[in-house]
């Protein structure tokens, strides 16, 4: 790396986080990482089952809603999971068989060492693959689907999960191997076998040796996320720092018998709400630029939120209040015949609690659970969307409730994120615009997502893996994946290794209006800035009232010795779009185009370009 790019990386990311970094690489070269995640951690005092639950001053009982009848959806889950099958990233179902060992790749037949402790284990290797396909089932968000089998069936599963318990505890030594790796993927392990270990509390198959077992790695695991917390804090500050500091937060209240969570849990607690108050800006959006990262929060918010209620001690005012600008943020994305959001910025797959059977990409279940908890009143009512509320809601009426949200029309912008929304006639256009003071994760800058009645007509391609080739990485990072423009073949910001971006762009003028024609937004952004430090791209783009018309137009400023090329992604066949320049039409270039829905899957799909000098005017039609 050159002096200009590390210039631009402190410039960018700041001293608290260059300085970590070279902190933390000179724990990890010099063992000190080792001595601070030992491999011989153990609880010296254990308690009884008995004992636990009688410390817990709070249960985990289902609210009473209607019973649910349509659940064959999750009987043929339930099925797989039993006969050795796992979800893959909400997307695709992959057989390990019962006698999974739990450190091998499946993507790629990779067996990692568990010899190794976790800080010698790469995030990234072209032999092992991606370390994500080892974490899926590791996660253990499948045991939510088996308890609501049981609990609905009334099939007893209690060995099937505590075997499964004690299989992953026997394979994966305290602090080696790469299930010990990532501080989120630890919390949310305990988080799901606390859920298991509430339910099936009383059975016969949560022995004495297995609950001593489980105890060991309980506290294993709140002592790694509490002594490896910088990272997330300082390193990555994203959805990874909220899980974890809740993860402490809850420790007391979840695990009172390990006499360090007073500790944990205070300044878990005050880490929690610190990162919220950051990471979420006062307008409800979030520092990630991803809607599922966001939802990730979303179902965080609900989590936490009622178990601390339940204990009678809840998180401070602006906790509460973010989630609530959070949840309407989305929901104003959200698309009603389908509960689709756009597919915008990162996207791993992640649905930490599923709840519900419907589509991994129908938001509808985890925002109508949040709303709930904070309006006491749903967003849907139905069965199927109500799931959710069940298992993770509290009585509304032990919070102080907010208004119900409701779905606006027109014209609205999201200033501290970067977001402009227009609804009109059953159409919906989703336009980002917006400053980086957070790292971003995509070139996505002045992208525009056109939908109508339901449907995506122009997409963002998505994000397919996070370890691939860097060909592949490239495209669904850069910024010709999206609906935008690229100069001279670059992106708008210049890439670097992994999640690293430099030259951020940054949002320099965004203005809405609206006549009695259509509504008009108007964007300019600093970008294209290792071609020239001047570099600007600015993007209007008008709807036409009551019709599925839109004109986009585009100039880039400073830039003039370069190509220039508009793309747009679509995969339905009845669109219309003509770009022209100078009163002139232009050439409709065919473009390559990748599109993925869901982590890990991705299919060709279409796209066009247009070739122009300094400034294009497009015109799209969808003849619906």
């Amino acid at each position: 790396m050159n002096i200009k790019l590390i210039a631009q990386l402190f410039k960018n990311m700041g001293s608290r986080y260059f300085f970590y970094r070279v902190r933390h690489e000179l724990e990890r070269k010099s063992g000190k990482l080792i001595n601070k995640h030992p491999i011989n951690l153990n609880l010296s005092n254990k308690i009884t089952l008995k004992k636990w639950f009688e410390q817990i001053q709070f249960d985990l009982n289902p609210v009473q809603l209607e019973p649910n009848d349509n659940l064959q959806e999750l009987k043929l889950k339930a099925e797989k999971i039993l006969s050795g099958n796992v979800y893959f990233f909400n997307a695709e179902w992959m057989d390990l068989g019962l006698d999974y060992d739990w450190i091998t790749n499946p993507s790629t037949n990779f067996k990692y060492d568990v010899s190794k402790h976790w800080s010698t284990i790469p995030d990234l290797s072209p032999e092992a693959g991606d370390i994500k396909y080892v974490w899926e089932k590791s996660r253990f968000s499948w045991l939510l689907t088996l308890i609501q089998y049981d609990y609905n069936y009334g099939i007893d599963l209690g060995e099937f999960v505590f075997s499964q318990i004690e299989s992953w505890i026997d394979s994966n030594p305290i602090n080696r191997g790469p299930n010990w790796r990532c501080s989120q993927e630890i919390s949310l392990r305990i988080f799901n076998w606390y859920l298991a270990l509430r339910c099936y509390k009383d059975h016969t198959s949560l022995t004495d040796v297995r609950w001593e077992k489980i105890q060991d790695v309980i506290y294993a695991s709140l002592h790694h996320v509490f002594h490896h917390i910088d990272f997330s804090r300082i390193a990555v500050r994203n959805n990874h720092a909220i899980t974890e500091t809740l993860f402490l937060s809850l420790s007391e209240l979840l695990f009172p018998f390990i006499p360090e969570t007073k500790i944990w849990s205070k300044k878990g607690r005050d880490w929690f709400e610190k990162e919220i108050d950051y990471q979420i800006y006062e307008d409800g959006t979030f520092l990630q630029f991803s809607m599922n990262y966001h939802r990730v929060v979303i179902q965080l918010l609900s989590f936490g939120i009622s178990t601390s209620e339940r204990a009678g001690k809840p998180f401070s005012k602006t906790v509460y209040e973010r989630a609530y600008k959070s949840l309407d943020f989305l929901y104003q994305c959200l698309q009603e015949e389908n509960g689709w959001l756009p597919n915008y910025g990162s996207n791993d797959g992640a649905l930490f609690f599923p709840w519900s059977d419907t589509d991994y990409k129908d938001y509808k279940p985890q925002l109508n659970t949040l709303h709930y908890i904070l309006t006491g009143k749903f967003l849907y009512a139905d069965k199927v969307n109500c799931r959710e509320v069940i298992w993770c809601s509290i009585k509304p009426s032990n919070i102080q409730q907010f208004p119900v949200i409701n779905k606006l029309e027109g014209i609205k912008e999201y200033p501290l994120g970067g977001y402009v929304l227009i609804r009109d006639s059953g159409s919906f256009t989703f336009i980002r615009c917006g400053s980086h003071k957070d790292r971003p994760a995509q070139a996505d800058n002045l992208h525009v997502d056109i939908w109508v009645n339901g449907i995506n007509y122009f997409r963002d391609s998505g994000t397919y893996k996070y370890n691939t080739s860097k060909e592949l990485s490239t495209y669904f990072t850069g910024t010709t994946s999206h609906n935008s423009v690229i100069v001279n073949d670059e992106s708008q910001m210049l890439k670097g290794s992994r999640f690293i971006w430099y030259y951020w762009t940054q949002k320099l003028k965004s203005k809405i209006s609206e006549n009695s024609k259509e509504f008009v937004f108007e964007g300019l952004i600093s970008a294209f800035r290792q071609l020239n430090p001047k570099g600007e791209h600015e993007r209007i783009v008008r709807k036409i009232k009551g019709e599925n018309k839109w004109i986009i137009q585009d100039q880039i400023f400073n830039l003039s010795e370069f190509d220039k090329k508009q793309i747009w992604h679509f995969d339905k066949e009845n669109i219309a779009i003509e770009g022209m320049e100078e009163g002139k039409y232009l050439n409709k270039n065919i473009e390559m185009s990748y599109n993925s829905d869901y982590y890990g899957v991705m299919e060709k799909g279409q796209a066009i370009s247009f070739n122009f000098k300094d400034k294009i005017s497009t015109n799209i039609e969808i003849k619906s």
